[in-house]
């Protein structure tokens, strides 16, 4: 909007650059009065350029700074982390920053080799870094089971469960997609399979207390619904706006879960963090397909609104590290300090939910 009214405020100076290039093009003159008008139409560029630059530069520093950052740099050697997803994104600068810290952490990753090879860009820059690759298929329930039953098999500690992975699928493809038991992909891969990885591990990370659990959410479950007569996308999911309504209702759901899980934690030495990391540029929306022209008008958008990976990181490092927050469990952070949703949590959706999911996993254990 200011570049806009830059240019009407200044049009004589477009008009000029206009005329300019036209009249190297269509008149016949000398090789020095082309590089001098060549010289005049930069010159007169950068005047228009410069100031949309540092005004954008500006924004962008002060969107940054509202962001937050992890303060705490303490040494986390001897302590364990597990983080889904650690192998890409917001995921894989957790793991890089516990890295520095010393802190052990297994990535649960469905794509073992892509996780070895995040352990090995990270290690070529952080030396001793204690980093273990573990196949995690969130997707299969199957899969999740296996996966804790090595954990507990092979670690007789784990301080932090980081609840991270997530899917997104497309509008057009979201009746396509299911998890291995053909639950709705959103359904079952953000919700029901950290639901069950989580229970599957609570018992150790009791043992092991004080220890914590981060479920990363979003700001978008604040347009989610939990609707028990259509959890699985039997009847459709009614589309708002271009996202997924899949996606935003199992966000909510992480919430709701997150809540439960806290009030079945109490006084057990187990704290639990909802994290809104923000809208960052990851891989989550890879198979969004958008045009050339989505892209021209959507970089300026994500140059000042959209966070990095490793920004996006910061108020999960805030909620996994920081041993200021011992006793606020139950919270939901966002910029590294306690978000407030618009979307209130209905205690009688959380105690159903928890037990229509853990009749979906195969669990007994019901909420309290």
């Amino acid at each position: 909007m200011r570049c806009l009214k830059f240019l009407l405020k200044n049009k004589n100076l477009v008009y000029s650059l206009f005329f300019q290039l036209t009249s190297i093009t269509s008149n016949k003159v000398s090789s020095s009065q082309i590089l001098f008008k060549l010289i005049k139409m930069v010159v007169t560029l950068c005047y228009i350029i410069f100031p949309v630059v540092l005004i954008a530069g500006f924004l962008r520093k002060c969107r940054e700074y509202s962001w937050g950052k992890c303060k705490n740099k303490s040494n986390l050697e001897g302590r364990v982390f597990i983080v889904t997803g650690g192998n890409s994104g917001i995921g894989k600068e957790t793991v890089r920053e516990l890295a520095k810290r010393k802190a052990t952490v297994i990535l649960a990753c469905r794509n073992l080799q892509s996780a070895k090879a995040t352990i090995q860009e990270i290690r070529s820059s952080t030396l001793g870094a204690e980093l273990i690759p573990m196949e995690l298929d969130l997707s299969s329930l199957t899969s999740i089971r296996h996966f804790a039953a090595e954990i507990l098999k092979n670690f007789p500690e784990i301080h932090v469960l980081i609840n991270n992975a997530g899917v997104y699928v497309p509008l057009q493809d979201r009746d396509k997609e299911l998890t291995k038991e053909g639950f709705e992909i959103h359904f079952g891969v953000n919700h029901l399979g950290h639901f069950l990885l989580t229970n599957l591990l609570l018992d150790k990370l009791k043992q092991c207390a004080p220890s914590r659990i981060v479920v990363v959410t979003s700001k978008l479950l604040e347009s989610g619904t939990i609707d028990f007569d259509n959890l699985n996308g039997e009847k459709r999911l009614p589309v708002k706006g271009r996202m997924n309504p899949g996606y935003c209702n199992s966000k909510l759901a992480n919430a709701y879960f997150a809540n439960e899980l806290t009030k079945m934690t109490k006084n057990s030495g187990v704290s639990v963090y909802m994290v809104c990391p923000g809208f960052a540029y990851t891989g989550l929306f890879r198979h969004v397909k958008r045009s050339w022209f989505h892209y021209i008008l959507f970089s300026p958008v994500a140059l000042l609104f959209l966070r990095t990976a490793n920004q996006g990181a910061q108020t999960i490092l805030h909620c996994a590290t920081d041993p200021a927050l011992v006793n606020e469990s139950g919270r939901m952070y966002r910029d590294c300090k306690e978000y407030k949703s618009k979307k209130e949590l209905v205690p009688e959706i959380g105690h159903k939910l928890w037990d229509v999911s853990a009749q979906l996993t195969g669990l007994e254990q019901a909420s309290t």
